[in-house]
């Protein structure tokens, strides 16, 4: 096979043996004397605080790698254990608190995430001083075990790391309307996000196609808005036992649920449940709905919409406690008054604010007035909006739908230009989410390893968007991706997407997702310039983990992927 990535260190000059084959990458690692050697029966210890944690981390090492350790609790063991758990602070003062914005709404101090890890000789011992630092340092110390796992015995090279995320929100939506995901898929997205230190799971609950939660107020909304979804694929909704079931499994990996209702644009779900808050029809939306796309909104001086819109908070916010923030949509209002936008807008976001939470807004929301309270969503990435709708032989741009309907488009999109700097302006802080490097339903550019994924790879991923290869969706930067921002300090976050146009199922969304989540792990919690030829030595290592989860993931030609383990 030409072009072939290998894993073996020799073939990149040395330096894949510079990092610990963990991703994302450590901020820093020293070399220690000796090595470590662990096998199954080998003991764990911790505080009984940390139980909990230990014992989710015991399970994954098994799950990934085969390996069973025995849990022994620091107060009664004899001995010195393999590894060893303590709240401790030494030598986490080198490594700077992260940057930005909790989703949970923690301060950055009381939820540090910075931890230690040491293995020499005598063993093994991860500190920190919050049970999430410890759960990410556990997690780093997983991946090491899971990539030198070798016939039941891992052989772990002396180093200490010590190391903590660059941004405090680091996150994936997943778009559950258009494609309704089961609770286990859900579960499955939480552990990937979890394995690569994604701390946040932005849910798409509402969408034109379906309607994903109970709002007891407004029954209808479940039982006809997500009864459907995209073409004939089969509808669904969380009941309030679902999303307190996906809010307490996101929780004890130290994920955070963030929920979206989409509004006032995308809200086909809602009329066809309420139809009397839908407007009057036009012949625009009429055009347009021939093209598959919707066009009618909410309006904030329509009916009950004002009722509609605090009831489905007031929902939002109890079903989802442990979110301090509720993304209020905003987005490709098409064919709405500027003004009307505005208002609603500011109508949800001062709904938000009297729940006690903040809101986050697509950058559409900038358009209102949104200030130091809010979080804006930056989504088009300028350069995208030429490939998003293609050009002609004399380089114009192509229009998918009719002359009336594409100027509602494109004027959207002009306006998004602003978006950035005019939030900024506002006091509001950024969450970059750049369609040219965070929307993993971008079609894969790499050719895939076998014949069956090829077919896969042709149909999944939405065609109007370049396909883009795994190296181009890690060798990047949030801050010189995003206009108007100079530094971190604006910035409250990085967050992937992927949208379910082309997703039929668990299988297509996995595929999307991995390897390149791995890659959104990266860039939102290292501050190291990502090297390809050394990340790719660490991404191969990391399928062992995909492989005996069973999770279906891309695999490109040009790399040299491990056997099934």
């Amino acid at each position: 096979m030409t072009d072939m990535i290998s894993l073996a260190p020799q073939a990149h000059s040395g330096v894949a043996a510079a990092r610990p084959a963990a991703i994302p990458a450590v901020q820093s690692a020293d070399p220690s004397v000796g090595s470590f050697s662990l096998v199954s029966g080998a003991q764990i210890s911790g505080p009984s605080s940390l139980a909990a944690i230990v014992a989710r981390f015991a399970a994954d090492v098994e799950t990934d790698s085969g390996v069973a350790l025995d849990l022994v609790d620091a107060g009664a063991r004899s001995g010195a254990p393999a590894i060893s758990v303590e709240i401790d602070e030494t030598g986490l003062a080198s490594v700077a608190l992260a940057r930005g914005l909790r989703a949970d709404g923690r301060d950055l101090r009381d939820a540090d995430e910075r931890y230690g890890l040491e293995i020499d000789s005598t063993g093994i011992r991860v500190w920190a001083t919050t049970p999430e630092g410890i759960h990410r340092g556990l997690t780093t110390l997983r991946q090491l075990i899971t990539s030198t796992t070798t016939a039941g015995v891992v052989e772990l090279s002396g180093v200490r790391i010590v190391d903590g995320p660059r941004f405090a929100w680091r996150g994936l939506s997943v778009d559950v309307a258009r494609t309704f995901h089961d609770v286990g898929t859900i579960k499955r997205v939480i552990d990937m996000c979890s394995l690569y230190k994604l701390n946040v799971l932005h849910l798409h609950l509402t969408d034109d196609h379906g309607w994903r939660f109970e709002v007891p107020a407004w029954p209808a909304l479940a039982e006809v808005g997500g009864a459907g979804a995209l073409g004939d694929r089969p509808g669904g909704h969380y009941t309030q036992a679902d999303v307190a079931a996906i809010v307490a499994y996101a929780s004890e990996r130290f994920v955070t649920v963030v929920p979206e209702v989409d509004m006032p644009g995308h809200t086909q779900a809602v009329f066809a449940a309420y139809p009397e808050l839908a407007p009057e029809p036009s012949p625009a939306a009429a055009q347009a709905e021939a093209f598959g796309l919707a066009i009618g909104t909410l309006d904030s001086d329509r009916g009950r919409t004002r009722e509609f819109v605090r009831d489905v908070l007031a929902a939002v916010a109890a079903q989802f406690p442990t979110s301090a923030w509720i993304h209020v949509g905003g987005d490709e209002a098409f064919g709405m008054p500027d003004e009307a936008h505005a208002a609603f807008v500011e109508f949800a976001v001062s709904t938000v604010r009297d729940l006690g939470r903040h809101a986050v807004g697509w950058q559409e929301a900038a358009r209102a007035d949104v200030g130091p309270e809010e979080l804006i969503q930056y989504w088009i990435e300028p350069t995208q909006l030429e490939g998003m709708f293609g050009a002609n032989s004399d380089g114009a741009i192509e229009a998918p739908f009719p002359p009336e309907v594409m100027e509602l488009v494109a004027d959207n999109l002009a306006k998004s230009f602003g978006d950035v700097p005019a939030a900024l302006a506002k006091g509001a802080s950024i969450l970059v989410s750049s369609n040219r490097t965070l929307y993993l339903d971008r079609p894969h550019a790499d050719a895939a390893a076998t014949v069956e994924q090829e077919a896969t790879r042709s149909r999944v991923g939405l065609p109007f968007y370049p396909p883009a290869t795994l190296r181009e969706m890690v060798e990047w930067d949030p801050v010189a991706e995003t206009p108007a921002i100079e530094s971190d300090h604006r910035i409250g976050g990085i967050e992937a997407a992927v949208w379910c146009e082309t997703v039929t199922n668990r299988d297509d969304l996995e595929f999307l997702l991995l390897p390149r989540l791995a890659g959104v792990g990266e860039r939102g919690w290292s501050t190291h310039p990502t090297d390809w030829n050394e990340y790719v030595v660490r991404l191969a290592a990391a399928s062992r983990a995909w492989n005996r989860r069973g999770w279906n993931w891309f695999r490109p030609a040009s790399i040299e992927w491990p056997d099934a383990v």
